[in-house]
């Protein structure tokens, strides 16, 4: 099944999600709660701008490419004790379907960890920029196969005045244009190949010497052991984003002093 099927019914789903999102707290509400929220971003960007490599870890029990991750899932305790191994940011999924995550992990998460969280989702509507704000996230992802030029500075735009960062996605050489267009300031390379599933973190140095500006690079989809680290860092990426290689892991602050071991 090619990526961009599994893109569109992903967007599909996501869209029913979001519609139980809004029948559940209607539009007008939400952007009056986010507006009116207290809560202040913890310095995702700040975070990732740090020397060295740094991780954001990710919370995910299942994806499209293999199914369930983490039959165990307990998302608290696997995010406390990312930050406890060190972590920069923590990555959390909020799609229900495909990724079998939630807003109210989310929302438990940022409870109990004091590090930036980005809100990890497919994002096509203001609605889940102004939820992010209210569930206390500190960015939001973008992913610029599924928005238009104009939809990713609209976003970008509303998400900076809500005090969020944007982590904007790119897979290819046509998606970077539009994301370099709207000056974006943190951008993600994905190393999945989005048709085959394949990944080649050769994608990274590709991709990365053709962002025209100083922006963070992040990594993403990949990383398995420290030579993956070595390679993408010394391809320019200033972080990187992992998340399966986490989930599978037994005890994940080894896993950490393991992939940062040849940095």
């Amino acid at each position: 099944m090619r990526w961009n099927m599994i893109l569109d019914d992903i967007v599909e789903k996501r869209k029913e999600q979001l519609q139980r999102e809004k029948d559940n707290i209607e539009p007008q509400d939400m952007k009056e709660m986010a507006l009116n929220s207290k809560n202040k971003n913890h310095g995702f960007k700040e975070a990732l701008k740090k020397s060295g490599l740094s991780v954001i870890s990710e919370v995910k029990k299942a994806s499209p490419s293999k199914g369930v991750i983490a039959e165990d899932f307990r998302p608290v305790e696997t995010a406390v004790a990312y930050e406890n191994a060190g972590a920069a940011a923590i990555s959390c999924l909020t799609e229900e379907h495909y990724f079998k995550g939630g807003g109210k992990y989310f929302a438990d998460i940022r409870a109990k960890v004091n590090i930036p969280m980005l809100r990890k989702d497919f994002i096509f509507d203001e609605y889940q920029i102004y939820e992010a704000k209210v569930l206390g996230a500190d960015a939001v992802l973008l992913i610029a196969a599924i928005l238009s030029e104009e939809k990713i500075k609209e976003f970008y735009d509303l998400a900076k005045s809500l005090d969020l960062d944007c982590l904007v996605e790119v897979h290819n050489e046509e998606e970077l244009k539009k994301v370099v267009a709207c000056g974006c300031d943190i951008i993600g390379i994905n190393n999945r190949n989005l048709k085959t599933f394949d990944v080649d973190l050769n994608t990274t140095s590709k991709l990365a010497p053709l962002i025209p500006y100083e922006a963070v690079l992040v990594s993403e989809s990949g990383m398995k052991d420290e030579n993956d680290m070595k390679n993408v860092k010394e391809q320019g990426a200033d972080a990187v984003l992992i998340g399966e290689t986490f989930m599978r892991s037994d005890n994940i602050k080894e896993t950490m002093e393991q992939l940062r071991s040849c940095l």
